[in-house]
């Protein structure tokens, strides 16, 4: 007999174990990820009384392919935008967090002895919160609305990215074995330099490809599209000397920008929870309960150190970012556990063997814990609020709330600022694209060139090409914003304001001859003097040039329409404008939307006859039909099914309204269940003699208006009569085909005429 390989017999060991442990959390109402650790545990080699599985080595690639997933969904979810959206308080916050809990893990970690590799890698697992954890648990407990679930949504985001980057910087170390600046600044300046080139480049690049081939793109292709560009950008990202997890992240960063962002994240999702349920348990693999009791007491510690530092620091950057201290303390207690990035970091370490054997399985017990708790953390936040609004002196409060109030206050942007802010974001954006550009031209297609065209012919076909291909971003460096309304307003109103900003042209200028010069001086082996009077011509033509002017504005408007096509479709099928709903925050209002389900009994109802308002304090300002919006809908207005309900009003307000409505479906649906179903059939019927119905047509009879029951064919003789008029008259021995309830038909079938 054939022997079945492995890796199948093992893969088999790890589902049958992962789906019967998760069907069992489920009922147990706990985190799935949970019962993934605790079937790897039950499938690993810490367990020998059951089957269990023998080829450890090849479920880690699956594993690192369940990573791979896991950050392209993670970065499917994130958006760069995104991120420069999510506003001061985040951002505040998750520095705040992130610094705190690499400080308070590093010194934890040396002061239980573990060393300084360990407590580095330590304090990079304690700051990063789960966000599928805290994603579930608002689910769960009806909290997505609540405006301080978007305060965590923001944070969750930024650490997101602090994640991706402290890996990085953790493998730098790693690798030097120990923390030199330089060398640590020049991978934080690599990184930056090939994330700014793989999501411009992408932007530009990617949604077009995508919208050309609509036609051709079904739920198949996308799917393994997305998949190719995935495994494509985790190429890219480790021949730059990357990891493929930041490949991946990358490039669904990059993919969450399109408008087929959604659909590639539903049918990207099996796969992820697939790879991501392996990785997962083999994340359990990897711990033996004797270890655990073994470091029984630094686990407690550890512990305590997350829940503790989790609720301080993120309750005061929170609290340092304007907010007030309500939204603080629930964010604090929302994020108080660690999550999926901990594994992550902490497989990193292993795989680069810097990290001691015992700190995963320790990591991992901590998250179970931490995890478990999550719920009961943020039901605690509310009673922790009122303690603390007990016992913090008024004084303190009162200073509280006009920082508070203080903080969202709109302050205006003066010219300079709003004019550098550009310059900064277009100068460095194309000069890192610039760049990348010339150093993958010199490095790979230039030798391809002059290996086929040899001397001095090759040279010069090469440095055209390269010249001609970043000209039009050379050309957006040095002329984009010179004739902006804040450039002319900083003209006209000083002229002490007109050196700075002649220097300003002047410097970019000056720094475009610089990166004329570099294949320049690759190409060309010539003086100093020649090549700076080459790179000065072809600027000047560059600058004078109404082709290079319209192509530069073309690709600009192109990266553009890409960049905003997803936020453009949103911001029309969106309930309401994202600024009108940042102003309601301000007043404490918020805005959620509530769907009305197909056999609800708020259907067919007008919005007078249900009074929401009376009833919990809330108001619909839109009713989304389809396409359709009705906006600030009147008393008369009826709903329907799938009508999407824009609400406006305080968090408990919402809260209340959101269990209102579900008590009335509940209720509803308690009340159909109790109800008999009544099935219809299709009989037929002689029409016999003496029958009531001989001489009546089908109209008369009351067979569809009083029996609720339809004639579809009539039988006479050897002629039949498909979909009968009303007009129709019964005859002796017609054969009458009829579809109604079955009581309803057996009367009728006795020549009764029923009501109904």
């Amino acid at each position: 007999m054939s022997q079945i390989p492995a890796l199948i017999s093992d893969l088999a060991v790890i589902l049958i174990s992962a789906g019967l442990v998760t069907l069992l959390f489920k009922k147990l109402k706990q985190p799935v990820v949970l019962g993934y650790i605790v079937a790897g545990i039950l499938a690993g080699p810490s367990i020998e009384q059951i089957p269990t599985v023998t080829d450890v080595e090849s479920i880690r690639i699956w594993a690192d392919i369940g990573v791979i997933f896991l950050l392209f969904a993670l970065g499917l979810d994130f958006s760069f935008k995104k991120l420069m959206k999510v506003g001061g308080t985040a951002v505040i916050g998750a520095i705040t967090v992130v610094i705190g809990m690499m400080t308070a893990g590093y010194i934890t970690g040396l002061s239980l002895g573990w060393g300084h590799m360990n407590s580095l890698f330590l304090g990079g697992m304690l700051s990063m919160s789960s966000t599928t954890i805290i994603f579930k648990a608002f689910d769960d407990m009806g909290l997505r609305n609540q405006r301080f679930a978007g305060v965590v949504f923001g944070i969750l985001v930024v650490e997101d990215l602090f994640a991706v980057l402290l890996m990085v910087l953790l493998s730098t170390v790693a690798v030097s074995k120990h923390v030199e600046g330089i060398e640590l600044l020049d991978s934080v300046v690599k990184l930056g330099i090939f994330l700014l080139f793989c999501f411009v480049v992408g932007i530009y690049l990617i949604p077009s490809f995508l919208k050309k081939a609509k036609s051709f793109l079904n739920e198949e292709t996308l799917l393994i599209v997305s998949i190719g560009l995935c495994l494509g950008m985790v190429m890219i990202a480790t021949k730059a000397g990357f990891s493929s997890a930041l490949g991946a992240f990358v490039m669904g960063s990059i993919l969450a920008e399109t408008v087929d962002a959604e659909r590639i994240e539903h049918l990207v999702k099996p796969v992820k929870d697939l790879f991501g349920a392996i990785f997962f348990v083999s994340v359990g693999m990897l711990i033996d309960p004797q270890m655990l009791w073994e470091y029984k007491i630094p686990i407690f510690i550890i512990t305590l150190v997350v829940m503790a530092g989790q609720i301080c620091f993120a309750s005061f950057g929170v609290l340092l970012s304007g907010q007030p201290i309500k939204i603080a303390i629930q964010s604090g207690f929302s994020l108080a556990q660690i999550g999926e990035f901990a594994f992550i970091i902490a497989g990193l370490g292993l795989s680069l063997n810097v990290t001691d054997q015992y700190l995963y399985p320790i990591v991992v017990a901590v998250s179970v814990i931490t995890t478990f708790f999550t719920p009961y953390m943020i039901r605690l936040a509310e009673p922790a609020y009122k303690w603390a609004e007990r016992i913090i002196p008024e004084n303190w409060k009162q200073f509280l709330e006009r920082y508070s109030s203080g903080s969202n206050t709109i302050r205006q942007k003066s010219a300079w600022n709003k004019l550098l802010k550009a310059l900064v974001r277009i100068v460095g954006t194309y000069t890192a694209v610039c760049l990348v550009l010339i150093f993958l031209w010199l490095q790979i297609v230039a030798p391809f060139i002059c290996k086929h065209l040899p001397g001095i012919q090759g040279n010069l076909i090469s440095l055209i090409l390269i010249l001609a291909l970043i000209s039009p971003m050379l050309r957006a460096i040095m002329m984009k914003k010179n004739h902006s309304v804040e450039f002319q307003q900083l003209w006209n109103d000083n002229k002490y304001n007109r050196g700075p900003l002649v220097s300003l042209v002047v410097l970019r200028i000056l720094l475009c001859i610089g990166l004329v010069m570099l294949p320049v001086a690759r190409l060309l082996n010539t003086a100093l003097g020649i090549m700076l009077a080459v790179a000065s011509a072809v600027i000047v033509l560059m600058i004078f040039s109404k082709r290079l002017k319209r192509q530069s504005i073309l690709m600009e408007r192109h990266f553009f329409s890409n960049l905003v096509a997803r936020e453009v479709e949103q911001e029309r099928k969106a309930p309401i404008n994202q600024r009108f709903a940042n102003h309601l925050l301000e007043r404490d209002l918020h805005l959620a939307d509530f769907e009305v389900k197909q056999n609800s009994p708020s259907m067919g109802k007008s919005l007078k006859e249900l009074n929401f308002r009376q009833k919990c304090n809330v108001n619909i300002v839109t009713i989304i039909r389809g396409e359709k919006r009705i906006n600030i809908p009147g008393g008369d207005e009826r709903l329907y099914p799938f009508d999407k309900l824009v609400v406006v009003g305080a968090d408990d307000d919402l809260e209340h309204f959101r269990k209102y409505l579900e008590e009335r479906y509940k209720k509803s649906y308690a009340e159909q269940s109790n109800t008999k179903v009544k099935e219809m059939n299709m009989e037929q019927i002689i029409i016999s003699e003496g029958s009531r119905l001989i001489g009546r047509s089908i109209l008369e009879s009351g067979i569809r208006d009083k029996a609720a029951c339809l004639v579809i064919g009539i039988e006479r003789g050897s002629t039949s009569i498909k979909n009968p008029p009303p007009s129709t008259v019964f005859e002796e021995g017609d054969i009458v085909w009829i579809v109604g309830e079955r009581d309803k038909l057996i009367q009728l079938s006795e020549g009764k005429v029923v009501t109904s």
